[in-house]
């Protein structure tokens, strides 16, 4: 499993990001750059979120990823995105 955005690599965005904000920083994840690991659970997370917040190229790019992703890495995101939420 890789590394969580929340060991490693960029602060957590604030309770207050945009769709925007939280899809920008799920392609950093995705494809390692900006100061970001390569972390595809950390980037669906973000994914996740953006959508949840009105990104439509993020439930692309959610979705593309997910069948990039082992189905356990997909829970564990999906677990990150719920705890997230809970504590913003």
């Amino acid at each position: 499993m890789l590394t969580s955005v929340e060991t490693v690599g960029l602060p957590l965005p604030s309770a207050e990001a945009s769709g925007d904000e939280l899809f920008k920083l799920g392609l950093l994840y995705s494809t390692g750059q900006g100061g970001a690991p390569l972390d595809y659970v950390s980037a669906h997370m973000l994914f996740n979120l953006a959508a949840m917040r009105g990104s439509v190229e993020a439930k692309l790019y959610r979705k593309e990823l997910s069948q990039e992703m082992a189905s356990e890495d997909v829970a564990e995101a999906q677990r990150q995105a719920r705890e997230w939420l809970a504590h913003g």
